[in-house]
């Protein structure tokens, strides 16, 4: 068996802890991917996952929710037509593996699963016809930022970086996240009619247009949706909402830009983070940063998250460091992952900010920082073949 790759999908610790024992004795059979829901919105980690693994299978444990699920099945088919789909539930009546096969299911397996069974059905899917790479997603690309402390700038490297994408006439949207800071907002000097809890309301018949005339949109094209000024009102947009829209924006947008605050825990920021495309852990070189990123990582991969997906975003980096700041070298010892980019500090910062404008609004000013920053944006989106992990700085 070459190589096998197999993504899971169980709401159920069980279930994967027994597909992860029935691979074990597999040579070259691996999990590349496991999502702890199985939801309507399933087929955009799927689709994103299929990008780095274009010839793995997936397995879906329909047993917590058969309807719901057959249904997501049948959503992630439609979305990856060639892809191999084993479907495992604890009963195996007729009328349920017909469904499951008309959604699109190759395969059914009983639970608990036997080995021999498991073994069959890897050999089939490593046998089943390929159709070649599964190719880029025609879904829009959720970029998730996160802060490891506060200060750090976060929400200007999720600003500029929508910024960026908008002068490029890429559709873009950005998505305040960040309940308490609520920064986006500030830095383009708009003052937003409506908000998140506008969305809540009108999320059963969201369309791009109505969409589009209650959200702000900023002078550079791209639009801008964060929470209401009121902190008492988080409570009234859930995790489920959180995900209808995400799914929404990304049918409807090339690019989400989400400024998670430094809540990596937060229900909304996590479940914006498992559908992203990549979340930038940004840092800058001092020590309780770099402490605090070693716990967000190690908390992103029990959260299901593989290194490929969080990348280390250094700000205001420099390579002259004092004895209150970590070398690059360091960050990448304590956190055993190298730092995807470093991006320099500038006067132009606080300016822009002052001023209520991303930086990269007025290239002139921004001057080095700005070119380095466009190329963090070309190698965070894959417009190009990036530069080297770090910038140099200024």
């Amino acid at each position: 068996m070459a190589n096998t790759a197999l993504m899971v999908a169980s709401s159920d610790e069980h279930f994967r802890e027994m597909v992860r024992d029935s691979i074990v004795n597999l040579p070259d059979a691996k999990i590349v991917a496991e999502y702890t829901e199985v939801a309507a919105n399933l087929y955009i980690r799927v689709l994103q996952d299929l990008e780095r693994h274009p010839h793995a299978g997936l397995i879906v444990d329909i047993s917590g929710d058969p309807e719901g699920c057959i249904k997501a099945v049948e959503k992630v088919k439609q979305a990856a037509p060639d892809l191999f789909i084993i479907v495992s539930n604890f009963h195996a009546d007729g009328e349920t593996v017909i469904q499951c096969m008309r959604a699109g299911a190759n395969e059914f397996l009983l639970q608990p699963i036997k080995r021999t069974e498991f073994r069959d059905a890897m050999g089939r899917l490593e046998r089943a016809p390929r159709h070649g790479t599964a190719g880029e997603s025609k879904l829009g690309k959720i970029y998730t930022f996160i802060g490891t402390k506060g200060g750090v700038g976060t929400t200007t490297l999720a600003t500029n970086f929508a910024a960026v994408l908008a002068q490029r006439k890429v559709a873009t949207v950005a998505l305040d996240l960040d309940w308490i800071g609520n920064d986006i907002a500030m830095q383009l000097g708009a003052a937003p009619q409506y908000t998140l809890l506008e969305v809540a309301d009108n999320l059963e018949r969201l369309d791009q247009a109505l969409f589009e005339g209650f959200v702000t949109r900023d002078p550079l094209g791209f639009f801008l949706v964060g929470p209401p000024d009121a902190l008492e009102q988080h409570g009234h947009f859930s995790e489920h909402m959180l995900r209808e829209f995400a799914t929404f924006l990304v049918e409807k947008y090339e690019a989400i830009v989400v400024d998670g605050g430094r809540a990596v825990n937060n229900e909304l920021v996590l479940a914006a983070a498992q559908v992203s495309a990549s979340v930038f852990l940004v840092i800058d070189q001092e020590f309780p940063s770099v402490r605090n990123a070693q716990r967000y990582i190690a908390y992103l991969m029990r959260m299901g998250f593989n290194q490929e997906q969080i990348k280390v975003v250094v700000n205001r980096y420099t390579k002259k460091v004092n004895s209150h700041q970590a070398s690059l070298e360091q960050i990448q010892q304590t956190l055993n992952q190298s730092v995807f980019y470093g991006v320099p500090s500038s006067p132009a910062v606080l300016a822009s900010i002052n001023k209520g404008r991303p930086f990269v609004a007025n290239r002139e000013e921004a001057g080095e920082l700005d070119r380095i920053f466009r190329l963090f944006v070309d190698k965070a989106a894959g417009r190009k073949k990036g530069p080297e992990a770090v910038a140099k700085s200024a």
